[in-house]
């Protein structure tokens, strides 16, 4: 199995999404330039489950996305200004000492095999999203398509990326983004995000009441 450079984050981060970042930190400085002296210029984010991104000593999830070098501008002084793309899912098989940065052995975790997943149910979290979004606009007086912002999410034609997609768009917290990253099938993965979806309906219901 590799050994990948790891960049721990407070946020959940998924398939699909891009990832600017500035680099700072010596750790972080020796991981980047490791990373662009291999031909994949690739490294690993995961969630921190507690502490912070800065100064180490911090508790990491163990389910992430691998991260591709897609910019990088060389900032003098060991900082860095960069762009990543993120690809497939990996999950840690085991964390290695920091030595200067953290480092696990991982394995890219495709979705395994679950109960058939049927479209209309995606459009059903679909639907709801673009109703929350339309009560919340109608609240604060303002006036949006709520569609377009859900509009493409479903491009891929493939159901865990349109679920990742609209996951990226939902106002939700970090610990509702990880349960959807770490669902290990899509029909999971469709439960993980119609709760959540349920979870801020709640929360605007509840706050509008007020």
């Amino acid at each position: 199995m590799p050994t990948l450079p790891m960049f721990p984050l407070e946020m959940a981060m998924l398939p699909g999404e891009e990832l600017p970042l500035r680099i700072f930190e010596p750790r972080y400085s020796a991981l980047v330039r490791t990373c662009l002296a291999s031909e994949d210029p690739v490294f690993g984010v995961v969630l921190i489950a507690a502490g912070r991104e800065v100064g180490g000593g911090d508790s990491r999830s163990d389910v992430g996305v691998l991260a591709r070098i897609a910019e990088c501008a060389d900032m003098g002084s060991g900082r860095y200004r960069m762009k990543c793309v993120l690809g497939e899912r990996i999950r840690i098989l085991e964390w290695l000492p920091d030595d200067p940065y953290p480092r696990a052995v991982i394995e890219v975790w495709p979705d395994e095999p679950g109960e058939p997943v049927d479209f209309a149910a995606i459009r059903d979290i679909e639907d709801r999203m673009v109703g929350l979004f339309e009560r919340i606009a109608t609240a604060r007086g303002a006036q949006v398509n709520a569609r377009d912002i859900v509009r493409g999410a479903d491009e891929s034609g493939d159901a865990a990326q349109w679920l990742y997609a609209l996951t990226t768009r939902l106002p939700i917290g970090q610990a509702d983004r990880y349960a959807v990253l770490a669902a290990p099938t899509v029909a999971e993965r469709v439960t993980a995000l119609s709760e959540a979806v349920d979870t801020v309906i709640a929360m605007v219901e509840f706050q509008l009441s007020e």
